[in-house]
């Protein structure tokens, strides 16, 4: 089930299932607020979006709260998270998926957002965005290609082909928004070649893989998945959450995977890359690519948990193709 997209009018509601927005410094919050104003959005808040905790988040009660008043709120046509966090999948018990079904909104964010999203898709049928969150639209440079993405995916209907961004950063933008580090992007990595289609399940992977074994957790069958991790990741993390995964009993019907660039701080390489991706025979027949602009680092793009991708992988390169979003 996708929701009408969203258009000039419509009001986007800002909720704080993780971290607060307490958190979020208030230049940061109005340079984000005009940047989706100026989208035609018009931009409301939740009513516990700003409660803080000594774990910079709020109670499950007020989060379920926000949300489920956002979801049933007629007049909200999207909404966006605040920032990732730790604790969303705090929330899963609780969610009243029956109101998502019967109210399909736009829902964008990433990170710790994985674990509603995907269990959204698993629970409730209905397609999410991992995108940028509320706060990601502070960026003042670096945010043209994220900010293009956003508005294929949730704001225009035709499928969109995946380009590669010209440069990409992984400097703490918010603290110093002048001086900013912009490097060259090195391409692609093609792990294994191939073509296939299916439907889009995942994002970061260590939250993804807090829903393993629960009813939370997405059919994996004819999907490609679409994995990144941040900067607490390191290859030998990567490699064992990554096997985890391989190691459901529906992973062999998984049609091919999409891995996001990796932060510094984890290390990650397209040595190592290519090393773990040899260790894993499950893998081997299907297409593989890594690299691609999303994840951590900017700027990335907008994809739909549980829409359907078109992946081509060669020696030469990589083809994504979002068709249904």
């Amino acid at each position: 089930m996708i929701a009408p997209k969203l258009a000039p009018g419509d009001e986007v509601r800002v909720v704080a299932p993780s971290r607060s927005l307490g958190i979020i410094a208030q230049d940061v919050r109005e340079i984000a607020r005009h940047r989706l104003e100026h989208l035609g959005l018009r931009v409301t808040f939740s009513d516990h979006v700003e409660e803080m905790d000594e774990f910079h988040s709020s109670s499950v009660r007020s989060r379920l709260q926000d949300l489920h008043e956002a979801f049933a709120d007629p007049n909200v046509k999207g909404i966006l998270t605040v920032i990732g966090g730790f604790n969303s999948n705090q929330l899963l018990s609780g969610l009243d998926f029956s109101l998502i079904r019967k109210n399909p909104k736009i829902f964008c964010g990433y990170s710790d957002t994985t674990a509603l999203q995907n269990a959204i898709l698993a629970k409730a049928g209905v397609v999410t965005y991992s995108g940028p969150a509320f706060s990601s639209f502070g960026m003042k440079k670096g945010f043209d290609y994220t900010l293009a993405y956003f508005c294929k995916c949730v704001m225009e209907t035709a499928p969109f082909s995946i380009e590669e961004a010209p440069t990409w950063s992984d400097d703490e933008w918010y603290l110093d928004q002048k001086n900013r580090q912009f490097d060259p992007t090195t391409g692609w990595l093609s792990l294994s070649p191939g073509e296939a289609q299916g439907r889009i399940v995942g994002g970061n992977l260590c939250t993804l893989n807090l829903l393993l074994g629960t009813e939370y957790m997405p059919d994996l069958r004819n999907t490609i998945l679409f994995l990144e991790d941040d900067y607490l990741s390191s290859p030998e993390i990567w490699d064992r959450n990554l096997q985890a995964l391989l190691h459901q009993p529906s992973f062999n019907k998984v049609r091919g995977v999409v891995i996001g660039r990796f932060q510094r701080e984890s290390q990650m390489s397209h040595e190592f890359l290519k090393k773990i991706h040899n260790t894993k025979p499950e893998l081997h027949p299907i297409p593989v690519v890594a690299n691609v602009d999303f994840g951590h680092t900017t700027p990335f793009i907008t994809y739909p948990i549980g829409g359907v991708a078109r992946l081509t992988v060669t020696e030469e390169g990589a083809q994504v193709i979002i068709d249904e979003h």
